[in-house]
């Protein structure tokens, strides 16, 4: 890809940013950069991406940042269009029931359909993980259809709900943990998203895909005792993007 912009960003960083749209094949590049600059480098430093942009941290105070930005300007032209990493599909469980979707009708009439017709929507999409953030856990999922668009509630609520599924602006997402929240809710999940006891703490990436897709309340109790119990495996599949 072109347009690929190398910042210095602070004393032990380097900031680096493409065009500033959420899209697929800028996410793949993203991803297909920071696996080879992890390959590159082996150690002393840390790579966390973004929608269109990646932070490189070195270890090293003493680190020459223009000529690190030389040698990624190197690995860049060296990396594959995609990511080498595995990616996931996730299927996830939600609860759409009057008790969890508080905003659902609210959204139904904005968009004058039926509650119905939201549910289907939002399950049959295939959604892109393009990071985690705000919250650890919180994945910030991208591919909601148009139909869907919903603005940021004009006062947030102080308390969202843990596995709080709700939509904002473009996007959908979970909640991982109670906090406070401005996105409209249509659901709830029982999975835990979030779990820093485990090795990896959050079972999806960037790069992954989540599909929602509905149960009922009594389902909902079901899965989250067996979550609650650490036996839940989360249906899953091979994703090629």
């Amino acid at each position: 890809m072109t347009n690929v912009n190398y910042k210095i960003f602070g004393d032990t960083s380097i900031l680096v940013e493409w065009e500033q749209v959420i899209a697929k094949d800028i996410l793949y590049d993203v991803l297909a950069f920071k696996f080879k600059i992890e390959a590159a480098y082996t150690s002393g430093i840390q790579v966390t991406t973004a929608y269109n942009s990646l932070l490189i941290v070195f270890d090293d105070f003493k680190v020459d940042l223009s000529d690190e930005i030389e040698n990624l300007r190197q690995i860049y032209l060296q990396k594959r269009k995609k990511t080498d990493c595995n990616s996931t599909l996730w299927k996830i469980p939600v609860c759409y029931e009057d008790e969890f979707g508080i905003d659902l009708k609210e959204v139904a009439k904005e968009k004058n359909t039926s509650v119905t017709k939201i549910i289907e929507l939002h399950t049959r999409t295939m959604y892109t993980v393009y990071f985690i953030g705000f919250l650890p856990g919180f994945l910030y999922l991208g591919g909601l259809p148009k139909e869907l668009t919903m603005p940021r509630k004009a006062m947030p609520r102080l308390r969202v709900e843990k596995g709080a599924v709700a939509i904002g602006g473009n996007q959908t997402g979970i909640y991982p943990v109670d906090s406070p929240g401005g996105w409209n809710i249509i659901g709830n999940s029982p999975l835990s998203f979030f779990d820093a006891n485990k090795d990896v703490p959050c079972f999806a990436k960037a790069g992954d895909a989540i599909q929602f897709y509905s149960v009922t309340k009594k389902e909902y109790d079901d899965i989250k005792t067996l979550v609650n119990a650490n036996v839940f495996l989360i249906e899953s599949d091979i994703y090629n993007g």
